[in-house]
């Protein structure tokens, strides 16, 4: 395993971190990424660790807390091996405060997260989305609060705008506020947005990405085709993962493909594999979030940190996947003398 500092932090990170969405199965949207039990949840755990793949990631939203209390029971007795991540913001409730950044909202749902996972801190606790009822002030203050209690160590944010992020950056700055060093974003060869603003600003303000669905929301798997019909084991067989997941026109899919079948053939690797180790490659990248519904599929996507794609490869991969740019972004490329692309 490769390891790199988490953003501007002191905090070393595996490259590979382990989402546990597919711990607990609730409700048709997880039951769609996977529904692994205690026992299931603590053999991955165990391969992971074999592998020195130490970052667990979670939220309280997968199976309504489900996912929580599975890792919670899968690392017992060793979490001083690990480093835990969860999320939170998102409806945990039918009341009027069991949503959003509040001071009210964020306290409770720390301390039910805590609970549900087992342990008196989380290493990297992260908002699931920008609040914009809440002033930003009153996020980062309850936040530093919590750091200072013991309960957090460092502090992230997740699916944030540009100007969500440095807002909350310099009001942190401002008032001497615990300052977010993590931003997990999406990020795939079928989904480079990210790298248009959130990226060259992660880079200056020195907030390491934690990368969301590296497989472009199981697209990238090698097991859809052009001409052929969805594979029965994809969260993509789900209307509601369809829903939700990033949107990207099929086409654009069955180009990209062809283009990981080009160098999957040149390296004897999968599909998958080419598609995150492209990702691991990136600048501003701290650790990429991998998922895994049997042992085998864990095996072959920690096999990724053991080679790395070639200049030529990359290119390759970048043309294919490159997309027309939303103003500004289009006509600062005019300018790269002074305003460098950061890939």
């Amino acid at each position: 395993m490769q390891y790199r500092q988490l953003g501007g932090s002191g905090l070393t990170v595996p490259v590979l971190s382990f989402g546990t969405g597919t711990f607990g199965g609730g409700g048709e949207f997880f039951k769609a990424f996977g529904s692994s039990d205690v026992a299931e949840a603590t053999r991955l755990v165990d391969i992971c660790l074999d592998a020195g793949l130490t970052m667990f990631d979670s939220a309280d939203i997968y199976s309504q807390g489900a996912a929580e209390e599975i890792l919670g029971q899968a690392i017992k007795g060793r979490r001083d091996q690990v480093l835990v991540s969860t999320k939170g913001t998102f409806r945990m409730g039918d009341g009027p405060n069991d949503v959003g950044s509040s001071r009210f909202h964020l306290t409770k749902a720390v301390e039910a997260s805590l609970r549900r996972l087992g342990t008196d801190y989380i290493d990297l606790y992260q908002l699931h989305c920008f609040d914009a009822t809440t002033p930003v002030e009153e996020t980062l203050m309850t936040l530093d609060d919590l750091v200072r209690a013991g309960k957090i160590r460092y502090i992230g944010c997740s699916n944030f705008s540009g100007w969500h992020l440095m807002k909350s950056l310099a009001v942190s700055d401002r008032y001497g506020l615990s300052r977010y060093v993590a931003h997990q974003a999406y990020y795939s060869l079928v989904g480079r947005d990210y790298e248009w603003e959130l990226m060259p600003l992660a880079l200056d303000q020195k907030v390491g990405t934690v990368v969301w669905s590296p497989l472009g929301w199981g697209r990238l798997t090698g097991k859809i085709r052009r001409g052929q019909p969805l594979p029965e084991n994809t969260r993509l067989q789900s209307q509601i993962a369809r829903d939700i997941g990033p949107p990207v026109p099929d086409e654009r899919v069955y180009d990209i493909i062809d283009a990981l079948d080009d160098v999957a053939a040149e390296t004897g690797k999968s599909v998958a594999q080419i598609a995150l180790n492209w990702v691991l490659q990136r600048p501003s990248v701290s650790t990429v979030i991998i998922g895994a519904r049997t042992e085998e599929q864990l095996k072959q996507n920690l096999d990724v940190v053991s080679w790395v794609l070639t200049t030529e490869q990359i290119a390759q991969l970048d043309a294919a996947s490159e997309t027309t740019r939303a103003y500004p972004y289009w006509h600062q490329l005019q300018f790269e003398e002074r305003n460098p692309r950061p890939v």
